[in-house]
């Protein structure tokens, strides 16, 4: 018996039938432009051996003009055709389907070459887009029902139509984008057309027996979006024109709403897809901050969806539904959803990867092979990076003891699981604690170890962190002076006027606690995340968009962010989630201040100036200063083992000091641990 019978159930498609009710959802990962296909293959392989029912590839474009950027990885000849069909043959000899998706972006193509119903240039792209005439638009048709063909003939499973987030279909949608007078725009049906031609065209190309996912855009979230009719109208089309099945797309790229960051309520969006249940025949997969077999199974129960579609979980864990299967959900890695490693990644043009998971996308040069010779390792400090460690060397057969002198596991990861927003982190903490109940692993809590407890350990892991730096501010020593670690570990009394000082992530998110002074975070409670955001029922309001504009609950307290740098506040944060912190905190009139120096601390408050003239000098009126003012690395015992002549590695915080960089010191310790 499972406990979970309807995300496990098979779906029968009526000419193939789908082991369970998982899709792993498209993600652009990057691999298939490094055209290493075994690499390609093998992560798809793992994931296929890991139980998923039918996966999806990142976006291969239909032509150049189509690409994401130049170059974008695509079926465009015999050559990548065979390439394709390594990926294809791994994954059915793993027991595994897949599809492909095909993606063209439209005037999101970051390329002079992009097209698109209109030449209306993306807030995203530098580039403005060439009108289609009528042959550009046949060109467009017949690349896509080729790519089709061609995926089929590489072994495909199916293709998944792009139509959603904002991309070339979608484009053609909505007034916001298409100003076309012609048969392709400016009434409803001639807006509708060319998503359905296409569709229409690529189950011609393909045949009856091959799958075919639309994904439909069901709430746009931008203004002038589609209306609710309108989405179900086009639904309706596009299951007549051939598709096999409807994926639900949320939002578009340029949407200034947040749609999968780990500040997002789980589920979010699975009321809209429910929405459509029963307007449709073809079986409708829902999508967004869904990353557990609970909620998954939840959503299904609910009647929200039939199917259940989750990418970046399977970055985190590749046997995400073999472990549920087998009733070891607790041993599945989470996906946080902070983007780190995967969509930063993506827009920064690196290959993708996950921070909780660093072999993600590495699967070929990152391997925990069993160890030749088990060895004894120790390892000091049970944060990130040190439990990652302790983890990689006991699966590869290692002896490890793992010593903090905390009461639990997790170090600096405890402060940022009660940043409202960042909940996620509580099930990563509980994920590693439960991981190093291993046992391979000696865990020893509340110990400091020294020089003597290490020497007889094959190999020394320091993982001991960082400590505040000291900004060396006149009255930092004041009774109205804490440091963010007072703050975030509970019991410090903060006053109602706050002036924080360093606006780096921890800055950021000490800013947006001292916000919410205990209450519940939005995070927690979906009604009030929508009406933080502004989001309304499609039904009521065209986009989804709420007309009256996001309505934030106030913040607990006055409090103004402060750095020494020039530059604009929050622009060194995350590619993909900075823009998020920036407008929650301005949404709570946060008062935001950069380029200052910090003359000194006093009982009214902070006293600043401005430039390297000192000009200005203004007092910001506090009655509590929170000092964010960055880290050092925590060395002291690395420091000792070395005067002994005793070989040490350090890692994570130990070694570089960079605000509480999870991604880094994870990846750090599995690479460490790998080479044992």
């Amino acid at each position: 018996m499972t406990d979970y019978p309807r995300l496990l159930e098979p779906l029968d498609l009526g000419f193939t039938t789908l082991r369970n009710r998982v899709l792993m959802g498209s993600m652009h990962t990057g691999l298939e432009e490094t055209k290493d296909w075994n690499r390609v293959a093998t992560f798809y392989a793992e994931r296929a051996e890991g139980g998923v029912g039918l996966m999806v590839t990142g976006g291969m474009s239909p032509n150049r003009e189509g690409g994401v950027f130049p170059g974008a990885a695509g079926l465009f000849s015999d050559a990548d055709i065979a390439n394709h069909r390594t990926v294809t043959d791994r994954v059915h000899d793993a027991g595994g389907k897949i599809a492909m998706q095909i993606l063209h972006a439209g005037r999101y193509a970051y390329s002079p070459e992009c097209v698109a119903p209109s030449p209306i240039k993306s807030p995203i792209s530098p580039f403005p887009p060439k009108e289609l005439d009528e042959d550009g638009i046949e060109k467009q048709i017949a690349d896509i029902a080729t790519a089709a063909a061609r995926a089929r003939e590489a072994g495909y499973d199916g293709v998944e139509v792009m139509g959603s987030e904002g991309y070339f279909l979608n484009q053609f949608l909505v007034e916001h984008t298409n100003k076309r007078t012609d048969r392709w725009g400016d009434s409803l049906e001639n807006r509708q057309r060319l998503p359905v031609e296409v569709v229409r065209r690529v189950r011609e190309a393909v045949g009856d027996d091959f799958i075919l996912i639309y994904r439909l855009s069901m709430i746009d979230l931008i203004p002038k979006g589609q209306t609710w009719d309108e989405v179900v109208a086009l639904a309706g089309k596009i299951e007549a024109a051939g598709a096999t099945i409807l994926n639900t797309g949320i939002g578009w790229h340029e949407a200034r709403i947040p749609t999968i960051a780990t500040s997002v309520p789980r589920r979010a969006f699975t009321w809209v897809t429910k929405k459509l249940m029963g307007e449709v025949s073809i079986p409708v997969i829902t999508s967004n901050r869904i990353n557990t077999p609970e909620v998954a199974e939840a959503v299904l129960a609910d009647g929200c969806a039939d199917m259940i579609s989750m990418a970046r979980p399977f970055l985190a864990d590749s046997h995400f539904v073999a472990k549920a299967a087998a009733g070891r959900a607790a041993e599945i890695a989470p996906c946080i959803a902070c983007n780190q490693a995967c969509l930063d990644h993506t827009f920064g043009g690196k290959i993708s990867s996950c921070l909780v998971n660093p072999r993600a996308c590495h699967e070929t040069e990152l391997r925990y092979d069993p160890a030749e010779t088990p060895r004894h390792v120790a390892v000091v400090g049970a944060g990130a990076a040190g439990v990652t460690v302790a983890m990689v060397a006991a699966e590869r057969g290692h002896r490890v003891t793992l010593w903090d002198k905390a009461e639990q596991i997790g170090g600096q990861l405890n402060m940022a699981k009660v940043i409202p927003g960042k909940e996620e982190f509580v099930g990563l903490v509980d994920w590693m604690a439960r991981m190093v109940e291993h046992p391979s692993i000696d865990v020893r809590l509340g110990t400091a170890p020294g020089v003597d407890d290490l020497r007889a350990a094959d190999e020394v892991v320091i993982a001991t962190g960082v400590s505040p730096r000291d900004p060396g501010i006149e009255g930092q020593d004041g009774p109205n002076v804490l440091s963010y670690i007072d703050v975030l570990r509970g019991g410090a009394e903060v006053g109602a006027r706050v002036a924080v000082i360093g606006a780096g992530g921890i800055g950021f998110d000490t800013a947006d606690f001292l916000t919410h002074d205990g209450g519940e975070s939005t995070t927690e409670d979906l009604d009030a995340w929508l009406r933080e955001w502004g989001v309304a029922d499609p039904e009521d309001h065209r986009g989804g968009l709420e007309p009256e504009g996001p309505r934030p609950e106030p913040s607990a307290r006055h409090i103004t962010l402060l750095q020494r740098k020039s530059e604009k506040l929050g622009k060194r944060l995350g590619k993909t989630t900075g823009w998020i912190h920036r407008a929650s905190l301005a949404m709570k009139d946060v008062q935001m201040v950069g380029g200052v120096n910090y003359e000194r601390i006093v009982p009214e408050g902070l006293e600043i100036s401005f430039g390297e003239a000192r000009e200005r000098p203004t007092l910001i009126e506090a009655d509590t200063i929170v000092l964010c003012a960055g880290q050092v690395p925590e060395r002291g015992l690395a420091d000792a083992l070395e005067a002994e002549g005793i070989a040490c590695h350090v890692i994570g915080g130990a070694d570089v000091a960079a605000e509480l960089d999870a991604k880094r010191a994870i990846d750090q310790g599995a690479r460490l641990a790998a080479t044992f």
